[in-house]
């Protein structure tokens, strides 16, 4: 409510800051939940899979209902519509969901919040800062990038050490839940910086609407819907690490379909096998790797596993496109500069090749990120368990 009412840029940015402080809240709280209230492996991997596709489904109605709004009411509507669905659920959730806590001591790792959060914001900025025009050599990307690296150096270093550390680094250092958390980051940075360059490609190039743009994703929110929905079943039949393997590849691959993109490329053509290929592929990641990132995790862990599991996505996805985009610019840059076209419309024509010029490197660096991810489950996830084999080691009480 805060953000739709905003009358100032400062206003809206701190409204959306504290859109996302709640949200983490609520994505850590909701993981944990599931992961302590399905203790069967089959129920389990079906209730992640009704998870992922309520994401999906959340997905799909947002960026149709985002572009309806913006073209026929306001952005501000995009926030406004947001309070009575959050209402609604909050009540929903105050009468059907339990309480569960694990047993313990209620201590806070004050010096680790700050220098994770420092370390954090110092990182994702510093990309930013390369991506607005500075590049990686201007002094505030590297003074900005050096703090992240000593920040994030030190919060290893204190939470080693702490009595009560904020992030367990056994929750991070069992191989399998590594290599999944390493994976979500790449897929993150990849599949946000396919939404980004695809939205450019359909809006500037394709000429399409908000509306017309919002309702050309449908099939890769549909995709993942399906898969999550649909894929339960596979988990137990043949392991998460097989069905993350093989989707985190066949989005690779969906990825790469768009480096055919030129100035014949349309819908039907590129955009549309893509998002079908790529929707499929981390739809069965999604569905998949919380089964081994949060199943087997001590009750205790269940809260910061299902945090790092999402925060691990949400870095991801504030790196990618900051990278993507810095390398866009100086492809387009790059692509511009020799060339001096006559007139106005091959000036034009001149621009549109150039920001397909760019898309295409966007989308192969994109590419490579999820190839890097398909990589790092398949040398570091070992287990070729069912879940059925990683249940949690003790129940936890409920209040």
């Amino acid at each position: 409510m805060l953000g739709g009412l905003a009358p100032n840029p400062g206003t809206l940015f701190t409204a959306r800051a504290l859109q996302g402080a709640f949200a983490a809240l609520l994505a850590r709280a909701a993981l944990s939940l599931i992961t302590v209230a399905f203790t069967d492996p089959k129920e389990r991997a079906k209730a992640f899979g009704i998870f992922g596709a309520f994401q999906g489904s959340g997905g799909a109605v947002g960026l149709l209902l985002g572009g309806v709004l913006t073209e026929y009411a306001g952005w501000r509507w995009c926030m406004y519509i947001n309070v009575p669905i959050a209402l609604t659920v909050a009540l929903a959730a105050r009468r059907f969901v339990r309480e569960s806590r694990a047993a313990g001591n209620r201590h806070y790792d004050l010096p680790g919040t700050l220098l994770v959060t420092g370390g954090l914001v110092a990182l994702v900025y510093g990309f930013t800062q390369a991506a607005d025009g500075g590049g990686w050599t201007a002094p505030a990307t590297v003074i900005l990038l050096a703090a992240a690296v000593l920040l994030l150096t030190a919060f290893v270093f204190v939470e080693r050490r702490t009595a009560h550390p904020l992030l367990p680094l056994r929750v991070v250092m069992e191989r399998n839940r590594a290599g999944v958390f390493l994976a979500n980051l790449l897929i993150g940075a990849g599949m946000f910086g396919m939404n980004l360059f695809m939205t450019y490609f359909l809006q500037v190039n394709l000429h399409y609407t908000p509306l017309q743009a919002g309702i050309a994703f449908l099939p890769f929110s549909a995709g993942i819907i399906a898969t999550t929905t649909l894929g339960a079943p596979l988990v137990t039949r043949f392991g998460p690490k097989p069905l993350m393997v093989a989707g985190t590849a066949l989005a690779t691959a969906g990825l790469l379909w768009l480096t055919r993109l030129d100035s014949a490329s349309g819908y039907t053509g590129e955009a549309l096998p893509t998002q079908i290929l790529v929707s499929a592929g981390v739809g069965l990641f999604f569905l998949a790797g919380p089964n081994v990132a949060l199943s087997g995790v001590d009750p205790r862990d269940a809260g910061v596993a299902s945090a790092a599991l999402t925060t691990s996505q949400q870095i991801g996805g504030a790196l990618g496109p900051a990278l993507l985009n810095t390398l866009y610019l100086a492809a387009v840059t790059g692509y511009l500069g020799p060339r001096t076209p006559a007139g106005d419309e091959a000036s034009r024509a001149l621009q549109l090749q150039g920001f397909l010029h760019g898309y295409r490197l966007a989308f192969i660096v994109a590419g490579a990120l999820l190839a890097a991810a398909v990589l790092a489950l398949t040398v570091l996830v070992k287990t070729s368990k069912t879940p059925a084999d990683t249940q949690p080691t003790a129940p936890v009480p409920t209040h």
